[in-house]
């Protein structure tokens, strides 16, 4: 039977929505989509790269803090509100993410403007 663990994660953004940030089922990580927010849950806007980079920083706390890193990440799932923002986020990506990339699914136009990115991933211990 796997074992499953719900870490607990201190200096990591809070969150006042009834999910948890991080699962971990042996020895793989779940990761709760990561936004724009500042260590007490709240809404940080800013242009494309700035919540882009925020969301990977936050993203990149709680691997570290569950044992994890940005380097064994296996699959992201990114959201982009706007379209026009693919070029910067195909940039940024690759910036943050090495060859050979994790497997990664993309969805467009779902924050209606009141976000401009999110990313979870699965990752490995």
């Amino acid at each position: 039977m796997p074992k499953v663990s719900y870490p607990k994660l201190p200096d990591t953004p809070v969150s006042h929505l009834p999910f948890s940030p991080v699962v971990r089922v042996d020895d793989m990580l779940y990761v709760s989509g990561q936004a724009s927010v500042d260590d007490h849950g709240k809404i940080v806007a800013g242009d494309f790269e700035e919540e882009f980079k925020r969301c990977v920083r936050n993203l990149e706390r709680i691997l570290i803090a569950a044992g994890s890193s940005l380097e064994k990440v296996v699959q992201t799932r990114c959201y982009v509100d706007n379209p026009e923002d693919l070029p910067d986020f195909n940039r940024l990506y690759a910036e943050t993410f090495k060859a050979p990339y994790p497997a990664r699914t993309t969805i467009l136009q779902c924050f209606n403007g009141v976000l401009k990115f999110e990313i979870d991933c699965v990752a490995v211990v």
